[in-house]
């Protein structure tokens, strides 16, 4: 099981998860929340890939505006994290991770960190490889066609469900187009497909074929 850490930052102490593999770890793995919190789901993510090597860290970027908070998947709480979310904004969220990225290559002893992010999450993994260098996997990131003008400096994994109702198809194809040489997966199923703990939208088998491909990515990228 994982513990709590405290990180520094220029906005003052940001919480993580991390979650230690049983032995020398494959590397780092900055993990990106949703727009509900460090929720027990997201600390469980970070569980299954340090059970597959990685050094994984969770921060808890909600501590910037409310610390120790999480919500629920409902409507309401949509809707609170996004106006969270949107207070913290994107820029601080690339500087946490730059943060928990460095807090991984410490606890590690190595120099080879990726990260992986979920919808909101998703879009600061694409902002970390493209402003960071770091190897990013991005599941449904709802803000990614913002920022497809900047160049990648690190290589990216794209996840998209082709139920989703937030980022339709043209959205998808825009990015393969802007970056035809990352991996662009889509999967039968909704928006936050991979989030068990939503069995609304929840679907067992792109999720364990995606996880299959994310482990595949940070097997080449990181180690």
């Amino acid at each position: 099981m994982g513990q709590w850490i405290t990180l520094t930052t220029s906005k003052g102490p940001v919480a993580a998860w991390q979650a230690e593999p049983a032995g020398a770890p494959r590397g780092g793995l900055v993990v990106i929340q949703e727009v509900f919190g460090v929720t027990e789901h997201i600390r469980n993510v970070a569980e299954q890939y340090a059970a597959e090597g990685y050094l994984a860290i969770a921060p808890a970027f909600f501590d910037l505006v409310e610390p120790g908070l999480e919500l629920p998947y409902d409507q309401a709480g949509t809707q609170r994290g996004l106006e969270i979310a949107n207070t913290i904004g994107l820029d601080a969220a690339v500087d946490v991770v730059e943060i928990a990225a460095r807090a991984a290559r410490t606890a590690t002893g190595q120099d080879k960190v990726a990260t992986v992010g979920y919808c909101w999450g998703g879009t600061v993994a694409l902002l970390a490889a493209q402003r960071l260098a770091l190897p990013s996997i991005s599941y449904y990131g709802g803000r990614n066609g913002d920022f497809l003008d900047q160049p990648l400096k690190a290589p990216v994994q794209f996840h998209f469900g082709e139920l989703d109702p937030y980022i339709t198809a043209d959205i998808v194809q825009a990015q393969r187009k802007a970056w035809p040489d990352m991996e662009v997966f889509t999967y039968p199923a909704n928006h936050a497909f991979n989030r068990d703990a939503s069995p609304a939208v929840y679907d067992p088998a792109s999720a364990r074929t995606a996880f299959a491909r994310a482990l595949a990515f940070l097997r080449k990228h990181v180690g």
